[in-house]
Order: C-alpha cells, then structure tokens, then sequence
C-alpha cells in the first residue's frame, strides 16, 4: 500500500530536526554566502528528498516565507497610496515622491532582498519563496518516491510551482522585470545577469499556473487547510490576467487579454465560493477558512511573537493601549458614500458637521471615528477648542502615549479582535487573524472589470451590485454607462478592499496614478468647545506627488552595484 500524508505525521521528532539541519544547510548553499561547513549535502537529499515526512516542513515553511500585508509596523503596500499614512517617516517620503534606488526606506527590505536585519524575524521578499521552490523542484523526483500516493506527489509539487508563480508574478507587478532564475544558484554561477521582460515572465507565470492548478486538489482536509487548492491557483490567474490587460501593461487594448481575464474569473466564479454574510468579522480568525476566502495565510502568535502581525497592538488607538502606526486618511474617508449611494459632497442630505452619519456600513467595519462607541466608550480622537478643555483620550492631547496619537484623526478597525483585551506581543494579547491573499470578492469584480472593457456593461453592473447587496451592507445599486461606470468599478474596488493591499496595483495599473496621488494627503480637525459641540475641519497633512517613474519601483542600487547587468527601471539612473 501506498504511503499517504497521514503516514508523514507519524514520523519522529529526530527526523523533523534533520530535515530543518537540512533546509538551513540548503538555504545556505544557494546563496551568495560561502559557508564554512562540513560537505553532508548529499546525505541530506537521500534523508530528506525521498521521504515526504521530510519534504512536507520545506513547503510549509516556504509559506511563511511569501510576504503578506500584515499590519505590524509599516509593510502594508497601503501605506503607499492614498488609504493610510504611517507614524513612520521613511513610509512618508515614498507618498512624496522621494523614492530612490539608495533610499527604499522601510520598503528596501520589503522588495528585494531575502531577510531583514531588525530584531524582528520576518522575511519580506518574494525572492525567498522562489528560491526554495527552485531548491525544491530540483530535488523533487517522483522515481525517488514511488512508495507515496500520486496525489499527494501532484499536490506538493503543484503548490511549490504556483508559489513561485504567484511571486514571480508579484516581483513584476513591483518592479515591471525580473531576472527569470528557475533553477537553484550555484557557488560557481554567475550572479550577473539580466532581467527578463514584464511579457517573458508573465509568459511563464501563466504556464506555471496552469501546471499547478491541473496538479492542485480541490479543497483539504481541517489539518491542511492554507495550502493551496486548485480554486486559489485559479485566483491568482484571475488576478494575473486581469492586470495583464490593464491600460498599464496593454497598451493596445488588446480585447483578446481582457477577454482571458473574464474568462479566467468566471472559471472561479462557477467554482463553490459565496460572500461571507458579515463583512466586519470576515477577515478574523473565528471566521477564519469561511465561504470567502479563497486564500489565507494562518497566524498563531502564541508560539511566538516574531511573526510581523499584531493588528490590535499596531492599529488600535493609544487609549485603547494601541501604537496608532497607521492611520486612515481623509481621502479614503471622503470615499465612503452615505446610505443614499452618492459620494457626501454630492448628497443634498449630507452635513460635513455630522461627517460620520449615515454612511456604507463598511465604512462602520472598517474606520475607528471620533464618536464612534467601541468597546465600552466613545472614541475620542478631538483636541482642545479653547481653554478649559482636556483633548480627547485618543487624541495627540491625550494622557495615554499622545507619540503614537493619530495624525489623521482615524485609527483601523479592520482585521482588529475587539475580543482582545489589552493588544501587546504576547500570545494572549492578539487576534491571530489571518491574512486573506484572496477572497471571492475580488473575483466578482475582476469579472465586472473585464466585461466593462468588453463593452458588456449590464454584466459589469451585474457583478458590482453583488458585491454592494452583500448582507450586511446592502448599498443601492449602480446605474451608471461608459466612463462614469467605469469610475463606480474603480470605486468600489477601493472600498471593498480598503487596506487589503490592491489600491497601490490598482492605481498604477489603470494608470489613474496621477490624478490620485498628486493630492494632498488629508486629515480631519475635531475641536470641542466648553459646551459640549465640535466643529470638524479638514486640512493637509503633507503633499504627495507622483512622477513617470513611480509607476515601478527602482531595483536597489545596493543590487545593481553587485550585478550590474540588472540595471535601472526609467527616471530612477
């Protein structure tokens, strides 16, 4: 008989440390460090590539490797566009148009090298993921492993092809072009090579993806749930696609791309995914694998605080014992229409001294306000209007850390625990949410996208109001043709996935970059009087400004200094 997956569980503790001895020696061997250690690489692939009790530790722990948006500290993309801003002033600059290649700020890391040198161990590079899926796939023999289930054979190696494909694809949506590497580097390669084409690689992304999602199961048993399954393969084609059509990426509106891109998100659409019925708990982790979620990332704090995600600790205000790292701007906020379905500044009903009243119930899920009554009080993010008045608990003139206040005059709720009782970095004092990759919202609306620019406008309609009628949110429907419905898919997109990490790639893609990020970043002013009224006032908090060239990131100098054959992108030399 055959070996299954249950037979890798039962494997001894002995055997689980060779392999990681094994992993951080091959992980070691492939880069560009010359190691001094004692040559047992060979002994290790007998162990380790011929036992899936060994191979399956290096595949969960590729998982861990491809970056997330966590909202730890400032690495959520973001911060970049115009939904938040950090408390940190290197995430600024960026938003200024002050990015070079020797100045990446916190994003250096980010985007593309393997690790980071802070106390906190987190990997937020996509090159890591691709680098051992190479190591794997070149270790890979089915010969080698003719004792084990074929299925599980096809559902490790499909999971391995479509990590790799998935950074790969996330490497050009950054940087345009990419060095194409798919084999594991060698301590007598050269390192010095060029990038490969925005086309060339997304060639390859496409062909990696279908390869994975014929080898990838439809769904897992409780004890695997994360991994990949065919639908999440499917998923990031969907999304692949659909940015490869973009005005950005297909400048000659080729209708073939957007056509695959409808195609693609209807073969997710016919697939057994529906909207989870409550928009404010669907990101958290008692909600965590729901009908929505296409792809998730698992987080379990409790072995550990080295893991870049503690939404409470990071996001809550600094009455509530949060750091207020990041704050929602007042751009974002302007964006949530009132119940009416119109923009506040177009609504007669509208009263921007009562700014917060009647609006998308997401805008309630997602945005801490002044008022707002949330856990056990109102929020209190107003200063002092004259003498006699104490400034807000949450508020730079509150007691509570007023360093870590909001600048903005909003905090995030969105992805945060209410349940938790004091948000800190200890396993008891945070959420554990998850982090959702995909979900099946953003199917619906790549799905309206592509068959907007197919000139299917009554499915593009169609598939927008599924998203607004969901329960729980039951926005009214849209009405708009041409232009203006073009401006409601936009819209939409950017409230359905506030802070999700698709604003910064929708902007650049659709190439409306200009017009969004060359206006001023905006805060809201909340001053109360002695008696008791607050006037609300909104201001600039800084300037932003967006050039040519900010469509790409520039490649680290640090990187081009080491190979120089990788070059510059355009306007960063």
């Amino acid at each position: 008989m055959k070996k299954s997956y249950k037979y890798f569980k039962n494997r001894t503790l002995t055997g689980m440390l060779i392999v990681l001895v094994f992993i951080s020696a091959v992980i070691g061997i492939t880069s560009c460090e010359v190691l001094d250690i004692e040559p047992t690489d060979r002994v290790a692939d007998n162990i380790v590539w011929d036992d899936i009790a060994y191979i399956e530790p290096f595949i969960t722990h590729t998982y861990r490797n491809i970056p997330t948006g966590g909202l730890y500290s400032f690495f959520n993309l973001s911060a970049l566009a115009d939904e938040m801003v950090a408390n940190n002033q290197a995430v600024n600059e960026i938003q200024k148009g002050n990015l070079t290649p020797s100045n990446l700020g916190t994003f250096d890391y980010w985007s593309w090298k393997n690790t980071w040198s802070w106390n906190v161990q987190v990997n937020l590079s996509y090159w890591k993921p691709i680098k051992k899926a190479n190591v794997f796939l070149a270790n890979f023999k089915r010969e080698n492993l003719t004792d084990f289930d074929s299925s599980v054979l096809d559902r490790m190696e499909g999971e391995m092809i479509t990590i790799r494909a998935y950074s790969y694809f996330k490497l050009i949506d950054i940087f345009g072009s990419v060095p194409l590497v798919k084999e594991p580097f060698t301590l007598d390669d050269d390192f010095n090579i060029p990038r490969n084409s925005y086309d060339e690689v997304m060639a390859f992304v496409l062909e990696e993806l279908d390869k994975g999602i014929a080898l990838l199961p439809d769904d897992y048993s409780a004890d695997m749930q994360g991994h990949l399954t065919k639908g999440a393969a499917m998923a990031i084609k969907s999304r692949a696609l659909l940015h490869y059509a973009s005005p950005l990426h297909n400048t000659g509106n080729d209708r073939a791309r957007w056509q695959n891109a409808a195609d693609a998100a209807k073969a997710v659409i016919d697939l057994n995914y529906s909207l989870f019925p409550d928009y404010n708990t669907l990101f958290l982790r008692e909600n965590i694998f729901n009908s929505e979620a296409i792809w998730q990332r698992t987080y379990n704090n409790e072995t550990g605080w080295k893991q870049m995600y503690f939404p409470e600790l990071s996001c809550w205000p600094n009455g509530y014992g949060g750091y207020g790292q990041l704050a929602a701007t007042q751009n974002l906020v302007d964006q949530y229409e009132t119940t009416n379905g119109l923009l506040p500044n177009d609504d007669p009903a509208y009263d921007p001294q009562d700014p917060y009243k009647n609006r998308d119930p997401r805008f309630y899920a997602t945005i801490l306000h002044d008022g707002m009554m949330w856990r056990g009080r109102e929020v209190e993010t107003f200063v002092a209007g004259e003498d006699g008045v104490t400034g807000g608990l949450d508020s730079p003139e509150g007691p509570s850390a007023p360093w870590n206040a909001t600048k903005t005059g909003y905090y995030l709720w969105k992805f945060t625990d209410t349940t938790v009782v004091k948000p800190g970095t200890s396993g008891v004092n945070n959420g554990n949410a998850p982090w959702t990759w995909i979900r099946y919202a953003e199917i619906l609306l790549n799905y309206a996208e592509a068959n907007y620019f197919l000139g299917n406008e009554d499915v593009a309609r169609e598939y927008v109001n599924m998203v607004r009628s969901r329960p729980g949110v039951d926005m009214p429907d849209i009405t708009e043709s041409g232009d203006d419905l073009f401006k409601r898919i936009v819209h939409e997109r950017q409230i359905e996935f506030v802070f999700e990490e698709h604003r910064w790639f929708d902007i650049r893609r659709w190439k409306i970059a200009p017009q969004v990020m060359n206006v001023p970043i905006k805060k809201m002013t909340i001053k109360k009087y002695l008696d008791g009224h607050k006037t609300y006032e909104i201001g600039t908090l800084f300037d932003v400004k967006f050039e040519d060239k900010d469509y790409l990131f520039p490649v680290p100098q640090s990187e081009v200094e080491k190979a120089p054959a990788l070059g510059q992108n355009p306007g960063y030399n």
